[in-house]
């Protein structure tokens, strides 16, 4: 079944991006597997899905020891200065930076390992009070000052529109992330390449791939609803 049902999304990819005038290959999918076993992340590996998306730091790490090691690992959820060695070894992108402490913490690590680790700046772009990420007018002064880190490269932003009942909802916030990278990309600051958007979930990823999504994170319409009862 989960099978099927990553084929459906893949194939929604692919239409949003035809309506697009874009080409597939130019979105990754993003299988957000927090809270799922790794017997679910494994029926979609030998389905070839690589790209795999995790929230909590614990549950990411035993499943990148357990699970094969070419699985790409996207820490998505929001990240404490605290836990980032326990992950800064291995992991391919951090989607959840949302300041410059953090930024700095991330290089600190990498560096410990010989690496530059990718990083995306989080930004809230609806304002939602609940939700972490810099305001879109942060942007500028912080891609700069991430410029001069030595060990993580400012590849994008990531941002979790607000849910609503009708995706068309979000496009204006998927819009104005687009703008904001365009302009960042204009600015050829030392080590960032700015080529990465993630945004779009189960209920708005086609909405946002339609507005220039390079990633989208689906959970729900891959794995169906979350169970929350280990995570309190």
């Amino acid at each position: 079944m989960l099978e099927e049902n990553l084929k459906k999304v893949q194939e929604e990819i692919e239409e949003s991006c035809r309506k697009a005038g874009r080409d597939p290959k130019d979105v990754t999918l993003i299988a957000v597997s927090k809270t799922k076993p790794a017997e679910d992340i494994m029926e979609l590996y030998r389905a070839g899905q690589r790209d795999f998306g995790e929230n909590y730091v614990q549950e990411l790490r035993e499943k990148a020891e357990e699970l094969p090691k070419d699985i790409r690992w996207h820490m998505i959820g929001h990240l404490q200065r605290n836990k980032v060695k326990y992950i800064a070894g291995y992991i391919d992108m951090i989607h959840s930076v949302d300041s410059l402490a953090l930024a700095e913490t991330i290089s600190k690590e990498a560096a410990k390992h010989d690496r530059v680790i990718p990083i995306l700046l989080e930004v809230n772009v609806a304002g939602e009070d609940t939700k972490f990420g810099l305001s879109p007018e942060e942007v500028p002064a912080m891609a700069e000052a991430i410029s001069h880190l030595p060990n993580v490269v400012l590849r994008g932003f990531m941002t979790s529109a607000p849910f609503v009942d009708d995706p068309e909802e979000n496009r204006v916030h998927f819009r104005k992330l687009a703008h904001l990278s365009v302009d960042s990309t204009s600015k050829n600051h030392d080590n960032n390449m700015v080529d990465v958007l993630s945004m779009g979930m189960s209920n708005d990823y086609k909405v946002a791939v339609e507005e220039g999504a390079t990633m989208v994170r689906v959970g729900t319409s891959i794995f169906g609803a979350r169970d929350y009862t280990n995570h309190g």
